[in-house]
């Protein structure tokens, strides 16, 4: 794998010319959302959405998408150690079942188990934004956004540009990536490579992570165009306390391939894009790592995805419609040879009334060949009380189905429940957003109610978990953030970005007398952030993040984490971090001890 990263570098390297990085950073207000359908600016957006930004990410003390994203407000994110090796992430308290990943719009979805939806086969130097949808997405995005969607941006320049960066620090964490655009006439292309590895935080917790990354897009004339990809990632590494504390010995070795290609048709008001896309995902799980004769698990998926989005514009607004086509395959030796069809139908309208009031409403109807049709519908509104202020509202439901491992899994501590039914929600919110300048104040209230919620359960530690469903179980909370960003200033020392959030869930599950449950009940219920990004002269950056989180059932624990950066934007830089500079004691997941205060450094290479 060593030698196709280089080798895919040099050939870039040599067809290089002369260009320009592009560091152009746009105001927050102007991002357009990129739903499948309809493209709303994030300041008409009638829903809770968190957009991370490319220079956040940069300067943000994280080596991973997922330590990132621990920085979002409403966003649970519970690491298996460092560098997010492997990750789950819950939104509004729901579990890491319960978020679709996609990365430009493409569902990231794993019918084996929620916990690989965060192999993001893209090294994080090449993300442009992350957009973080809170509450249903079953309208916008189909089934399994229950509690939220995290889409993963990368964009295509016209302009050529090449960067590097490498890094090390404790626990033998070493870590290299380069990312290149060279466009050549009409065709755009960019490469993206990296490698991280670490002999681990403590016993049978290192890893090998590389990611391969390559993007392509053609503008045919001023009406078609084409985009097309391919991604591929692999992850090996030492699983102690993953998904149980009785065998210290575990071990996992994943890959996951992605391909798509995608044509537009754009002419006047109408907008129609045609894509098909595949992903693979190869899984292999020791008990014990050096005997897979003890007990292993090897697992295969294959899904197959078509879909066909459009809008158009009219006197009435914005119509949004869509179709897709999923086949899931699964290949196991525990869980089986198991195969589900799923098609699904949008449609949805947003209608401008005057000039400060506006209304959208849609459903999606999904058909599973296990469950039938089933309907999801939803509605929002908003109203802009000032250039600045505007309230807004929504109402929708949403559904996920269980995973191959929920329905049959076999193991020593866990086991598969072939009655389950899928999850349902329906979900209501309300809020208010200010915007102006610099400026970003949001405060939210919502409820999620819960049918057929899928919990795993034990009557003993000595019993193996089991899934069931419960009845009903009520979401609620409330949320409050607020952001100043700056990118002009004279002062030798400045204020370049400050945010503070708070997120407060409560939920009605009450654990029954005799029963544990694994997830329901740990889910975040206190989660304070905060960050001060300070500008130093012309060139030094120092960004220092604050987290505070409770967890139902748990201890609460607060962390500290800083950054500092010279040179950034220029042509060499250099960065170093700490995390954890409390020597807080914590655990976010399974039975995996975080780790200390610790350290790592590294350097930027900008090429013109």
């Amino acid at each position: 794998m060593r030698k196709v990263l280089l080798t895919l570098a040099i050939c870039l390297v040599a067809a290089y010319a002369k260009g320009q990085v592009d560091t152009v950073s746009q105001k927050l207000e102007e991002i357009i959302i990129q739903e499948n359908r309809l493209q709303i600016p994030f300041s008409k957006q009638n829903r809770n959405i968190s957009v991370v930004t490319k220079p956040q990410l940069e300067t943000t003390p994280a080596r991973s998408l997922q330590e990132a994203l621990s920085f979002v407000p409403g966003v649970d994110v519970r690491q298996r150690g460092v560098t997010g090796v492997q990750a789950d992430i819950g939104i509004r308290g729901g579990s890491f079942n319960q978020t679709l990943m996609l990365l430009n719009g493409i569902k990231l979805t794993d019918p084996q188990t929620g916990h690989h939806m965060m192999n993001i086969p893209v090294p994080m130097i090449n993300i442009d934004r992350v957009e973080v949808l809170k509450g249903p997405g079953a309208r916008i995005f189909g089934q399994n956004a229950y509690a939220g969607a995290v889409n993963v941006i990368t964009e295509l320049s016209d302009q050529r540009s090449m960067r590097f960066q490498g890094y090390a620090g404790d626990f033998g964490m070493q870590g290299l990536s380069f990312t290149g655009s060279l466009p050549v006439g009409s065709y755009k292309q960019n490469l993206s490579l990296s490698r991280d590895k670490s002999n681990g935080h403590w016993y049978n917790s290192d890893y090998r992570v590389n990611n391969l990354f390559y993007e392509g897009g053609l503008d045919i004339n001023d009406s078609h165009s084409l985009r097309g990809m391919i991604a591929y990632t692999d992850r090996t590494f030492g699983a102690n306390g993953f998904y149980t504390s009785a065998f210290p010995d575990q071990w996992e070795s994943i890959q996951t391939s992605l391909g798509a290609l995608s044509h537009t048709y754009s002419k006047a008001n109408f907008l129609l894009n045609t894509r098909g896309y595949w992903r693979k995902n190869e899984d292999e799980y020791r008990l014990r790592r050096n005997e897979p004769e003890f007990y292993q698990n090897v697992h295969t998926s294959n899904t197959y995805a078509l879909e066909i989005n459009g809008s158009l514009e009219s006197s009435w607004g914005e119509t949004g419609f869509g179709v897709e086509l999923r086949e899931e395959n699964l290949e196991s030796n525990n869980l089986g040879e198991r195969s589900r069809t799923l098609g699904g139908i949008f449609l949805e309208q947003f209608i401008p009334i005057g000039k400060r009031l506006d209304f959208r409403a849609g459903i999606y109807s999904n058909y599973f060949d296990d469950w039938g049709w089933k309907h999801f519908p939803g509605m929002e509104a908003g109203y802009q009380l000032s250039d600045a202020l505007r309230i807004y509202s929504s109402l929708g439901k949403s559904f996920r189905i269980p995973t191959y491992t929920d329905l049959y899994y076999i193991g020593p501590t866990n086991i598969g429940n072939e009655k389950l039914l899928p999850e349902e929600a329906q979900n209501f919110e309300v809020g208010a957003k200010w915007l102006k300048g610099g400026f970003f104040a949001e405060a939210v209230y919502f409820i999620r109610k819960t049918d057929n919620l899928i919990e795993w359960t034990r009557p003993d530690a000595d019993t193996p978990w089991q899934p069931q469903n419960f009845n009903q179980v009520n979401f609620d909370g409330i949320e409050l953030a607020f952001t100043y960003r700056r990118n002009n200033y004279s002062a030798p020392i400045a204020f370049k970005e400050a945010m503070f959030s708070y997120n407060y869930i409560n939920a009605n599950l009450i654990e029954q007398a005799g029963i544990e449950t694994r997830y329901a009940l740990t889910a975040l219920k206190n989660q304070l952030l905060g960050g001060v990004l300070l500008g130093i002269g012309k060139k030094f950056e120092w960004n220092t993040k604050m987290r505070y989180i409770e967890r139902m059932g748990q201890d609460p624990y607060f962390l500290l984490d800083m950054r500092t950066d010279y040179n950034r934007a220029g042509k060499i830089g250099f960065f170093a971090e700490a995390s954890n500079i409390t020597n807080t004691d914590y655990i976010e997941a399974g039975t995996v001890q975080m780790p200390g205060r610790w350290f790592r450094a590294g350097v930027m290479l900008n090429l013109e």
